[in-house]
């Protein structure tokens, strides 16, 4: 007995025909690149002896890295997100022994927020790690077309 033809898929740039919704959408694509980047990440986080980083915790991290000490509403300007949000990864990475909160000298009120030395140490790791998945990335794309990307999703995080 022979078998009917399979239909044939939609390509990936075609919206279905009758005008729903699909897995080509731009949001749901950008959701499951994010959701695999962190899989990535999180899997090598682990095999590097940091399992209980949460690729989350990069929000904090990175600007930490990039200058220490920062207070609060800083924190969050730089990691894009509210106060609120920043305010309650705060208190996960505090207790996941990564940032501690200082007073600010200038202002009573305030407090700073610093890397710890197992932050420190987790450092390179992040690195390395980030420096690993870029190659991976640049082996689906090319230098071209990886600064493209760099730009539309730059573009894309200023959408209003």
């Amino acid at each position: 007995m022979a078998r009917a033809p399979a239909a044939k898929p939609a390509a990936p740039s075609e919206a279905p025909a009758d005008g729903s919704v699909g897995r080509d959408d731009v949001g749901f694509l950008l959701a499951k690149a994010t959701q695999r980047w962190n899989e990535l990440l999180a899997s090598r986080f682990a095999a590097a002896g940091y399992a209980d980083l949460r690729p989350s915790y990069g929000s904090i991290l990175l600007p930490l890295y990039e200058e220490d000490g920062l207070r609060i509403g800083e924190l969050a300007r730089r990691a894009r997100l509210s106060k609120q949000t920043l305010t309650d990864l705060v208190r996960r990475l505090e207790r996941d022994g990564l940032v501690e909160r200082r007073p600010d000298p200038s202002d009573a009120r305030a407090s700073l927020i610093y890397l710890t030395p197992r932050s420190r140490r987790f450092e390179p790791v992040a690195a390395a790690t980030l420096a690993d998945l870029n190659r991976l990335v640049g082996t689906r794309l090319s230098r071209r077309r990886l600064g493209e990307l760099k730009t539309a999703l730059r573009l894309l995080m200023d959408l209003e």
